[in-house]
């Protein structure tokens, strides 16, 4: 249970959890002190994070039919839509993952996965993150299971409504923004997704002013133009400039400056044919970006995007190249949820506690997330926004190896470096800034720090 401490001082839990309305006041002290005692460990098992008494209390929890990935996320996403709206516009990054459970062979409720032979359970996510790239939590979860039934019918799935095929996740997130719009109405909000999110029912799905969408295009779709397809309509027009893109070093290539050229237009999409419904055709903005002159043997690099918000000017189209950079930040923040907290190692025998435990977790590893991240946009910043005294006291401690607490409260940025280095971070001179793989171990060390620091200071 969370100590007199802890009850001083509103934390993070408290901030993300404290408002859930699970049915009961009792289930909702257990869901914030779970985020309290699992967030300070994120990757150990139940039994190394929580005593005898603790680990009975945490399976009855995650075992109780009143609570729901809803009624867990409720709070954190009223907490995230606050955030928005203090910002002009913000990504609402789109994605889906897998959970391979092969190995957990008694758990119940699993379906089969990528390659057939696997078995686990699917979750598609919504991650609001700033144009910088700053994630400000989560705005949804959807998860399903492949049922064995469908197994190797990929080719009547086809001929399925969108309503019965997985695709309709990306109309349902496109939905679930519209219904969240009304509560952060100054904010212009762009449902972001990779080229799996390429669906014609997106592009002409109703939506409020201040909804827009950006995805990559899949498909060379058919267009009302001369050229009649999307490429070859994009590559007719004039280009509009050129971009530079510093390119990572990679297995068997050094680090490389690319120069892309850049176009951008408005294309008249004509509707495709689908066995179930008639649909309209649509007018969309596309931004094509394709690399000029790159290395021998190299294959060039190319995004061509589809975006309902307004693309006519070279800005623009650079604006929403930016925007689409961002999407990796959901692709991290599904590493932190499965590496960093550990979900497919765990043993809860049933999907339904794995479904519920994945909800508390996904803002577990959104706090990383945010906290690696936000040192490194404003390190300026009071540590207090992310640390409690104590946890920030003992920290300086140990990081400057004194009893004595400093004059002032440290910055952010000296204390994401701390707990970078609790983690393995070696702060040398070429290194990258730290991620969240240092990041989530350094948590783990700070909590026993921590503990130790409040029995010393206990008679203070």
């Amino acid at each position: 249970m969370p100590s007199a401490d802890d009850d001083h001082n509103r934390d993070w839990a408290d901030t993300e959890f404290g408002a859930a309305n699970l049915g009961d006041a009792r289930l909702t002290s257990r869901l914030v002190a779970l985020a309290r005692q699992l967030g300070s460990s994120p990757d150990c098992s139940f039994p190394r994070s929580l005593d005898a008494a603790e680990l009975k209390a945490a399976y009855r929890f995650f075992d109780n039919e009143q609570v729901d990935t809803d009624g867990v996320l409720a709070p954190h996403v009223e907490r995230t839509l606050q955030r928005m709206t203090q910002l002009p516009v913000v990504l609402a990054v789109q994605d889906t993952t897998e959970f391979n459970l092969t190995h957990l062979e008694a758990t119940e409720g699993l379906g089969y996965g990528t390659g057939n032979a696997s078995r686990g359970f699917m979750l598609h996510s919504l991650l609001a993150v700033t144009p910088e790239g700053l994630p400000l939590g989560v705005l949804g979860m959807k998860t399903w299971t492949r049922q064995d039934a469908d197994l190797g019918k990929k080719k009547k799935r086809k001929q399925r409504p969108i309503e019965d095929k997985e695709s309709a996740k990306w109309l349902e997130g496109i939905e679930h923004l519209a219904a969240l719009k009304a509560r952060c109405p100054d904010t212009r909000v762009v449902a972001t997704g990779d080229r799996e999110s390429d669906v014609y029912e997106v592009f002409v799905a109703e939506r409020p002013a201040g909804v827009d969408w950006l995805v990559r295009a899949a498909w060379d779709r058919r267009t009302a133009h001369p050229e009649r397809y999307l490429w070859d309509t994009v590559s007719a027009t004039a280009p509009m400039g050129e971009t530079e893109l510093q390119v990572p070093a990679q297995r068997n290539a050094a680090k490389r400056t690319a120069r892309l050229t850049v176009r951008c237009t408005p294309v008249q999409l004509r509707a495709p044919k689908r066995p179930s419904s008639r649909l309209a055709g649509v007018e969309v903005f596309a931004i094509h970006a394709l690399e000029t002159d790159p290395p021998a043997g190299v294959e060039p690099l190319e995004w061509m995007l589809l975006s309902s918000a307004p693309t006519i000017t070279l800005e623009d189209a650079l604006e929403r190249l930016g925007w689409y950079a961002r999407r990796w930040t959901i692709e991290s923040w599904h590493r932190v949820l499965k590496s960093g907290c550990s979900i497919e190692k765990r043993q809860f025998g049933n999907l339904d506690r794995f479904v519920r435990s994945t909800a508390l977790f996904a803002v577990i590893a959104w706090r990383i997330m945010y906290a690696t991240l936000l040192g490194r946009a404003d390190p300026d910043l009071s540590c207090a926004v992310l640390l409690q005294p104590d946890e920030w006291r003992a920290l300086y401690s140990r990081a400057n190896r004194t009893s004595k607490p400093p004059p002032q409260t440290p910055s952010l940025g000296e204390v994401v470096l701390w707990i970078a280095k609790l983690g393995g971070y070696l702060n040398r001179k070429h290194d990258h800034p730290p991620g969240p793989t240092v990041m989530w171990r350094g948590f783990l060390v700070l909590h026993e720090i921590t503990e130790m620091y409040r029995i010393f200071r206990q008679d203070e």
